[in-house]
């Protein structure tokens, strides 16, 4: 069983706080119950300086690694407070039994500055593998600033404190993550519905990847087709002005299927992209509505037109599928009828066909000459 040597800690508030405690930001975390005054330029006397880390990688506990001198150090913040493991420069981890130090926490805004003392975390054998403080940093949640740390005790340090110093963020509790992750979503992708609208949103999980919907009406909708929804959740919409690029594209579309007004009429139509296909608006006032329901307005734009079918020769590489195939599905032909053959790809098959004309019918009913291949007993190659 790990015992954890840690320290009291009071939360001090600044609305309805006394005098004595009115210069305590209310965001951040408080001293300990002992009298600690805030780090100054003198509380550093006899250390060496403060070194930056060289580089900041992730570390085998979750946390940040930083070198300093001849050591490694990993920083591990939690919404409970703050762990620090040590290394050599091997990266072998570093028994910190007999370590002291302390962890000074400047934010970013403010002037002050809080220190921590830290303790070992001892085990059952004895050994520490880190030194640790108990501090509640839910209240400086995603804020920054800098963390320094003066260490005494390190083996082969020469006896002499070692301080350097991290990029300080405070750590999200569960609560804060989840609450973040919903707020990033924004809308339930299955009806459209702002999240939190009918109740807590309910989180659908497969793997590491979470999607929340508005209700449990929902849930089996995403199951599913957990795939599809979770594309929905990540597009990520872009709106611009339009360009002379996109004129035959507004020409097609005509109007705004937010207020069905006809592009043009409020000023240069807006391009949304990020969606299923391209949207023209009005304007940049129906942005929100089509975010927030695109289903609803993608269905009323008009289908887009239909690609015009690329036919080109066949080659010797088709030969066997050629001989297979003999007749073009459309007229009934032989294949080298008309100066063929030719082939087109439809719903990803290769088709063989007796002349370029009949591609037009072929992808205008692809079900239709699909199905009169196959009760022939033929089985187009798929396209590579």
């Amino acid at each position: 069983m790990v015992l954890r040597f840690t320290l009291s800690f009071v939360l001090l508030t600044l609305f309805g706080a006394s005098a004595a405690n009115a210069q305590q930001p209310s965001e951040s975390p408080s001293p300990a119950t002992h009298e600690m005054a805030p780090a100054t330029d003198a509380s550093h006397a006899g250390h060496e300086m403060a070194e930056e880390p060289k580089q900041a990688l992730p570390g085998p506990h979750g946390g940040v690694v930083s070198q300093a001198g001849d050591f490694q150090f990993e920083t591990l913040l939690e919404s409970g407070g703050i762990h620090l493991f040590a290394y050599n420069a091997q990266g072998q981890p570093l028994d910190v039994q007999q370590v002291r130090g302390a962890a000074t926490l400047q934010l970013k805004g403010d002037a002050k500055r809080y220190r921590y003392d830290l303790y070992p975390e001892v085990e059952q054998d004895k050994s520490a593998k880190s030194l640790s403080v108990s501090v509640d940093l839910s209240r400086v949640a995603g804020r920054e600033g800098e963390l320094t740390f003066q260490l005494a005790g390190l083996a082969s340090s020469n006896r002499r404190p070692v301080s350097f110093s991290t990029p300080f963020v405070g750590p999200l509790s569960e609560a804060q993550k989840t609450a973040a992750a919903i707020a990033a979503q924004g809308i339930c992708p299955v009806s459209g519905q702002q999240l939190g609208s009918m109740g807590e949103p309910i989180a659908v999980t497969e793997g590491e990847q979470t999607i929340y919907v508005c209700c449990a009406g929902c849930v089996n909708k995403v199951k599913a087709d957990f795939a599809t929804y979770l594309k929905k959740i990540e597009q990520k919409i872009v709106a611009a002005p339009a360009t002379e690029a996109d004129a035959e594209a507004i020409k097609l579309q005509k109007t705004c299927p937010v207020t069905e007004a006809p592009l043009g009429s409020m000023g240069s139509p807006i391009k949304v992209t990020g969606l299923d296909r391209d949207v023209y608006l009005c304007c940049q006032g129906c942005l929100k509505a089509l975010e927030k329901s695109p289903e609803k307005y993608l269905a009323k734009l008009p289908p887009l037109p239909t690609p015009k079918p690329v036919v080109v020769l066949a080659t010797k590489d088709d030969a066997a599928f050629v001989a297979a195939q003999k007749l073009c599905p459309v007229m009934d032909e032989p294949l080298d009828a008309m100066g063929g053959p030719y082939k087109t790809v439809v719903e990803g098959k290769v088709v063989y066909l007796c002349c370029p004309g009949c591609a037009k019918m072929l992808n205008a009913e692809p079900e239709k000459y699909l199905a009169k291949l196959k009760e022939q007993g033929i089985t187009p190659p798929a396209a590579k």
